[in-house]
């Protein structure tokens, strides 16, 4: 008697459609993990940055305001740190200089409150201010000038002393 053999099975082979379905299924995976980052990031995020969004944004307003009518007067600020002083130098649209205004400046570290300080400059020649500062290292000036008819002028510069 004479026993059949069982019949031999071909090796697997990859084919095209299981590289089509392997490619479907991980763009599957990939899509079901984004949205549910997507949904959980939604449900757990208000969409509100600021403690009080209407009061800032009416603060951010006024500061629109307040550059319209700074770039309409046309005023310009220089700073220059000196070795013990900071120079500040104002002028209109037209190159003249600023004369008579009550100016301000602002001093704080860039990356730290630490050392905030307010000098306020006196005039030292036609549109040119200045004040003793007696700093080392680089700071953010703010400079606020204001004539007698209360227009105003801020400008920021970073300034950088020996």
């Amino acid at each position: 008697m004479t026993m059949s053999q069982p019949p031999v099975r071909p090796p697997f082979t990859v084919r095209g459609w299981h590289v089509a379905a392997g490619v479907v299924a991980f763009f599957v995976l990939v899509i079901a993990v984004d949205m549910s980052f997507l949904v959980t990031a939604y449900r757990t995020h208000p969409g509100q940055v600021e403690a009080k969004p209407y009061e800032t944004g009416l603060i951010y307003n006024a500061e629109l305001e307040r550059q319209r009518a700074q770039a309409a007067l046309g005023w310009r600020a220089g700073a220059e740190a000196n070795a013990q002083t900071i120079e500040v130098v104002l002028e209109d649209r037209d190159g003249r200089p600023l004369t008579g205004l009550t100016v301000s400046v602002l001093l704080q570290r860039p990356a730290t409150e630490q050392g905030r300080s307010e000098l306020k400059l006196g005039e030292t020649g036609p549109g040119r201010y200045a004040a003793p500062a007696g700093l080392t290292g680089t700071w953010d000036a703010r400079i606020d000038a204001v004539d007698a008819q209360g227009h105003r002028l801020i400008a920021e510069r970073r300034l950088t002393w020996p």
